[in-house]
């Protein structure tokens, strides 16, 4: 599990290689993360935008902006989280991700939280390119 705090909302993420959905053999890779969003600060917040920046093995960059997560734009109250699964696949048995969210708090100012750098790691099994 990665985990970051900013402004006191921990996002945890926790990256799972998918087998069934890869195909190495034609160098297709599939992973699934799942991204908890908690808020332990005093102010209501709400998700509204989300920047990934993905990175594969051999170093090539992808970068995916948009509105909110899953279709949803989630509003947290303090104490409240905010669980959701995603996935990512990649040419090559091995990347990162990282990025962030962009946020609204109760004043209605934007600010940007960070999505912790993690690791996409295929077993070695699953390793092999033809």
């Amino acid at each position: 599990m990665y985990r970051a705090v900013t402004r006191k909302i921990e996002v945890t993420v926790t990256p799972r290689f998918v087998s069934e959905r890869s195909s190495p053999t034609n160098g297709y890779y599939f992973w699934s993360y799942t991204i908890d969003i908690a808020n332990h600060g005093s102010e209501t917040v709400q998700l509204k935008t989300r920047h990934w920046r993905i990175t594969d093995a051999l170093g090539r960059l992808q970068e995916v902006k948009g509105p909110g997560v899953v279709g949803e734009e989630p509003t947290l109250k303090p104490g409240e989280s905010f669980e959701y699964t995603s996935g990512v696949p990649l040419p090559t048995p091995s990347g990162f991700m990282e990025g962030s969210y962009g946020m609204i708090g109760d004043d209605g100012k934007p600010f940007d939280i960070e999505i912790p750098a993690f690791s996409l790691d295929a077993p070695a099994g699953a390793r092999t390119i033809n």
